[in-house]
């Protein structure tokens, strides 16, 4: 006799669930909890078999470059077979992309997918259930655009009066622009740090508070205090405003090491020397296709902080718009900053690089012209000329340099950078950024065609480039290196920490070594030659 299965000996439907929450700004799960006792309902009273449930936390879904882990992996276990349905407490949980919306779709019309909302808005396994959620996912879409376009045109207005911007708070500031004094210090520390020649990794080790084996603290960077990380201060800011709602506190990370980067974002920020900006998504993308199309070309990309001053807001005149707070350094530093940022040979390893020697990458091999590299015992020449013992070699160049600082002509050999030279070079530059301004208001205004406006703006930021790069060929002076000015710079040479010495040095003169005849141990002073380039009667001293 043959037996007929009954409809309860089926295989029961297997089932996923995906929740999701755009931002859970309790970390609480409460909102996801919720979301998940209304799903399991629905598969309960379907009698589908709950095989996994995805959980994103904190997961946008509007913006398509955004990573979403647990749905990624929901999506390749489908693909996998793993399950054929799909329980979400509603549509725009799941996705508010139209095109990943109708990858659902196909599935449930080509493969059988069952896919359904705990509220029960939306079945896609009826033609009537796929209309209404396209229709939905299009009101949704329009939504987040309107809504978009309405938050930026407001940042745009803010960042065009110079109020203060709203968002995570700047080291040296408060959330209503206020100065913080403490941190403002150290945010000036940091500028004129690096502006003396300091590297960004012994900036970062100079806020941890790291020390060197022999006792030096971070790479001799003198005068940038410690810090505890700006990630841990803001979270515990958080946890006292969360105290006084009584919520929960939320985890406070360690004081780990400040990055390298951070302290670059501090210099690129164009806030602290008093510049109002204003940057949307639009514009990163701006500079991901320009990148794609210099590497096309064979071209270095522009990094990802090096278009700051691109994203000063302008006014009608086309001058930069100036904030409603306090700056905490000067223009001109923040412009020298930016401009010692851009040079190229920071990219070779010639400047602004963690240096343990007084000479690496400082002093010129007299062979074949190349600066050396500091090594265990002194320096080397890459092309391998020579290899000098490095401690009597310092010594001697830090006492000629001391020496030529001694006397009252020392600074004719220097030519300061705030000549009126650097200043008709800047308003050249401002000139032509207001070309482009002006240029990009006629084009707005219909007065101007694609052409003509594409025209205008390469050929002045052609200018731009030219007249930035004149500057770069300016001598540094006693902006740049400020113990030149002071009351015994001598001795304040002396005192200096390496990164100030090398700025000083390289302010002066060129040293150049020359190889030592082979055999002879003792140092011989007259193979360091030391050019203050006719700064003296004796430009080159041997001593």
């Amino acid at each position: 006799m043959t037996s007929t299965a009954s409809a309860d000996d089926a295989q029961p439907v297997r089932a996923a669930i995906y929740l999701r929450i755009s931002q859970d700004r309790e970390m609480d799960g409460l909102a996801i909890e919720r979301q998940r006792q209304d799903c399991e309902a629905m598969a309960r009273s379907r009698r589908w078999e709950v095989v996994e449930t995805y959980v994103d936390q904190s997961k946008s879904a509007t913006d398509k470059t955004k990573k979403r882990p647990s749905y990624d992996r929901m999506v390749s276990d489908y693909e996998a077979g793993r399950f054929s349905a799909i329980v979400c407490y509603d549509l725009d949980r799941l996705t508010r992309q139209p095109r990943q919306l109708e990858d659902w779709i196909d599935r449930a019309e080509t493969r059988g997918l069952a896919l359904v909302t705990a509220n029960g808005a939306a079945d896609l396994s009826t033609d009537g259930g796929r209309l209404f959620a396209r229709i939905k996912a299009a009101v949704a879409r329009g939504e987040v655009e309107r809504k978009s376009a309405r938050q930026s045109r407001a940042h745009v207005q803010r960042a065009s009066e110079g109020r203060v911007p709203k968002g995570v708070r700047p080291l040296g500031y408060d959330a209503d622009g206020a100065v913080v004094r403490k941190e403002a210090k150290a945010v000036r520390a940091i500028y004129d740090a690096f502006d003396q020649g300091a590297s960004l990794r012994g900036i970062a080790r100079a806020l941890s508070g790291i020390e060197e084996e022999d006792g030096d603290k971070a790479d001799q960077v003198k005068g940038v205090p410690k810090l505890p990380n700006h990630s841990r201060t803001l979270t515990i800011e958080r946890n006292k405003k969360r105290a006084a709602k009584d919520l929960p506190a939320k985890p406070v990370p360690d004081d780990r090491p400040w990055a390298e980067s951070t302290v670059l974002g501090i210099l690129r920020n164009p806030r602290y020397a008093g510049y109002s900006v204003y940057t949307d998504v639009r514009d990163r993308r701006a500079t991901v296709a320009d990148n794609q199309s210099r590497l096309a070309n064979g071209e270095r990309p522009r990094g990802k902080r090096r278009d700051w001053r691109e994203f000063i807001v302008k006014g009608e005149n086309g001058l930069p718009v100036k904030g409603k707070w306090k700056p905490l350094v000067s223009e001109d530093l923040w412009q020298r900053v930016q401009l010692k940022l851009d040079d190229d040979s920071r990219i070779t390893n010639r400047v602004g690089t963690h240096r343990r020697h007084l000479g690496s990458g400082l002093y010129v091999c007299g062979v074949c012209g190349s600066f050396v590299r500091g090594w265990s015992r002194g320096y080397r020449c890459k092309q391998a000329c020579m290899s000098r013992t490095g401690d009597p070699i310092d010594e001697l160049v830090r006492g000629v340099i001391a020496e030529r600082l001694r006397q009252p002509d020392a600074l004719r050999s220097v030519a300061a950078t705030d000549s009126p030279r650097l200043t008709g070079l800047q308003a050249e530059i401002d000139e032509q950024r207001r070309r482009i301004a002006r240029a990009e208001h006629d084009y707005d205004a219909g007065l101007l065609e694609a052409a003509d406006l594409k025209r205008n703006r390469t050929r002045a930021k052609e200018a731009i480039a030219r007249l930035e790069a004149e500057i770069k060929t300016l001598p540094r002076g006693t902006v740049n290196v400020p113990i030149l000015g002071s009351d015994d710079p001598a001795q304040a040479f002396l005192d200096a920490d390496l990164n100030v010495q090398r700025a000083t040095i390289e302010a002066l003169a060129r040293v150049t070594l020359q190889p030592q005849r082979r055999g002879r141990k003792k140092f011989n002073p007259a193979s360091v030659e030391i050019d203050f380039g006719g700064a003296n009667e004796n430009p080159v001293a041997t001593i």
